[in-house]
């Protein structure tokens, strides 16, 4: 199955999780270890992130390592930057109004 990107985002233990990949690869012993919730429920996480793209699993001997494919957040972050323009715009517009209102009172 396929996910989403943004279905695997959603969910806190899934940034958290990428953010600790983003540092270095990680056994899944290795990422339960920051978690206080089960080895399986992680590794149910990281299967979401897999199938979504973001993460890689590479077998290393008995080991399964953990690897972030964070190129995939470009998506992500060129569909925010639509709505980081638009409110730039209008706090902009704020400073303005707010500034001539001060103006104003002198």
């Amino acid at each position: 199955m396929r996910r989403d990107v943004y279905q695997a985002i959603a969910d806190p233990t899934r940034r958290a999780i990428l953010d600790l990949l983003a540092a270095q690869p990680l056994t899944l012993n290795g990422l339960a270890e920051h978690f206080e919730i089960s080895r399986p429920a992680v590794s149910r996480h990281v299967k979401i992130l897999a199938e979504s793209g973001l993460v890689t699993i590479r077998k290393e001997g008995r080991e399964r390592y953990c690897e972030p494919q964070l190129c995939k957040l470009d998506d992500v972050a060129h569909w925010i930057e639509q709505y980081r323009q638009t409110w730039e715009q209008r706090f902009n517009r704020l400073d303005d109004l707010l500034q001539e209102m001060q103006n104003n009172e002198l």
